[in-house]
């Protein structure tokens, strides 16, 4: 008698290649949707905030511009890596995360610029001298840059298996999550970037 069988123990079936890419894409939709809803929230109390009457208008720093600038030209190198990964063009696919991956820490890195250029005009994030409309601007960004540094760390290790080949045109599961989180986050910014201009 099998000892699997004597244990009354059930050996469950590996799970199909298909089944596992519905499964995290249902998961990684899941994410999006609760990432959409927060932000949904967050500027819906800007908005309320706004109303009260004790509202800071002040000029977004014009390297905001170029952070947007930087992260659209990043999902258009992300579709890039999709692209060549479906024509099965390995060579080159490396070469376009690592060109993703820079533009993305740009991205930050000018994020941070416009946060020094904030302080430099005295607009603060909390203390006596700051102000809702400040804070929420904060807020707003730095949660979308930690949702920028998960999206760093998926085109890291996509890199490091693109290096390695570890991607064919028929399995590419990983760069087609990390692209839809790319394109996600791109999108996102810039909705909360016109959001914050019209909205000042």
């Amino acid at each position: 008698m099998d000892m699997a069988q004597g244990l009354n123990i059930t050996r469950q079936e590996p799970m199909s290649p298909e089944l596992k890419e519905k499964s995290r894409k249902f998961l990684l939709w899941i994410g999006l949707v609760s990432i959409a809803m927060m932000f949904a929230g967050l500027t819906s109390g800007y908005i309320v905030r706004r109303q009260t009457g004790t509202w800071m208008v002040f000029e977004l720093p014009f390297t905001f511009w170029i952070s947007t600038a930087i992260i659209i030209i990043s999902s258009i190198s992300m579709n890039w890596c999709t692209q060549l990964i479906r024509k099965n063009s390995l060579n080159m696919l490396s070469t376009a995360v690592l060109t993703t991956l820079i533009l993305g820490v740009a991205f930050g890195v000018f994020q941070f610029i416009s946060w020094y250029v904030l302080i430099s005009k005295n607009i603060y994030f909390t203390g006596t001298e700051s102000n809702a409309s400040a804070s929420y601007l904060y807020v707003l960004c730095a949660l979308h840059l930690c949702h920028i540094l998960g999206g760093l760390i998926a085109l890291s290790v996509v890199y490091f298996k693109a290096r390695r080949k570890r991607y064919t045109a028929d399995n590419h599961l990983g760069i087609k999550l990390c692209a839809t989180y790319w394109h996600f986050l791109d999108g996102l910014w810039v909705y909360l970037f016109i959001f914050m201009l019209i909205m000042r």
